[in-house]
């Protein structure tokens, strides 16, 4: 199990490096931010871009692997982010991974916009803006017609340092985007389904997972060929509130076949509100139990 922080990008740059170092000096294996414009109830606080926040802890730290969970349709076209993502690449000597979601129809993202954003179908948008992104970083002067995008001589040189291109963490809950993380995914990540209880949601994830091993088998790929992400987030209760819970949440976590697990950098309160050192502990404790 390899374990990772997500840091909203909330902060101030000078409040928010020596998070990522700190995270890549206590040894966790994935350090990740979130992709918005604005998010729910801290949208009236600070927020920073999710791409130069990478860039900039890409500098910062040397080892541990860097990511978006997860990018957005909404306010994203894959051509020019295709070059944002190529950039990020390049400057974290290939530690970056892409989680690309599909975008909600609801909330800050799409209302700054003006509704101007939405899709008549989110589903088929997320599987088109995966398909534009992977074309636009596996090739050069790809042209592309599409129902949300289109691209003409799109260029991509120089081109990924990982090839054929980076990670694509696909989210997916229902079967057409399960389907898509089948054909395009290197990795799969979810937060389950919104449950009262711990127990309940643990029941979700474990049924999101098998529904995924249905997805790729009837794809003909193999299960170890996909990474399984599980976003603690959307848990009823926060997976960082102690030692043991976190132990608990790594262990049902595997039980279900995740290969690596993502919880959120504690806040000093509101969402995610816990102590920030029980970081630490873990780092020392927990983590060397895994490698």
């Amino acid at each position: 199990m390899k374990v990772g922080i997500t840091i909203l990008p909330e902060y101030r740059w000078a409040e928010a490096k020596p998070r990522w170092e700190a995270l890549e000096r206590y040894g966790f294996h994935h350090a990740w931010t979130f992709d918005h414009v604005g998010w729910r109830t801290l949208v009236d606080g600070p927020w920073f871009s999710a791409v130069p926040t990478l860039a900039l802890a890409a500098a910062a730290t040397t080892r541990i692997g860097l990511g978006i969970l997860v990018a957005s349709p909404n306010f994203r076209h894959p051509v020019s982010f295709a070059r944002e993502l190529t950039a990020l690449d390049d400057v974290s000597d290939g530690r970056f991974t892409l989680g690309i979601g599909a975008g909600g129809m609801r909330g800050y993202d799409t209302e700054v916009f003006g509704g101007t954003n939405t899709a008549a179908s989110p589903a088929r948008r997320y599987a088109e803006f995966v398909e534009l992104l992977d074309a636009l970083l596996t090739h050069d002067n790809v042209t592309w017609t599409g129902e949300y995008y289109r691209a003409s001589g799109a260029r991509n040189l120089p081109g990924c340092v990982q090839r054929p291109r980076i990670p694509f963490v696909l989210a997916a809950n229902g079967p057409k985007a399960l389907r898509l993380v089948a054909r395009f995914g290197q990795g799969w990540v979810t937060t389950g389904t919104s449950q009262d209880t711990l127990d309940s949601w643990w029941a979700s994830v474990a049924e999101l997972s098998a529904r995924l091993d249905d997805a790729l088998d009837e794809a003909g790929r193999d299960r170890s060929q996909v990474r399984r992400f599980l976003q603690t987030d959307a848990a009823p209760v926060f997976s960082l509130s102690s030692v043991e819970c976190f132990r608990d949440f790594l262990g049902r976590a595997g039980e279900s076949g995740f290969t690596d697990l993502a919880a959120p950098w504690p806040r000093e309160s509101g969402v995610f509100a816990g102590d920030e050192g029980l970081l630490e502990t873990i780092a020392a404790e927990v983590l060397p139990e895994l490698d």
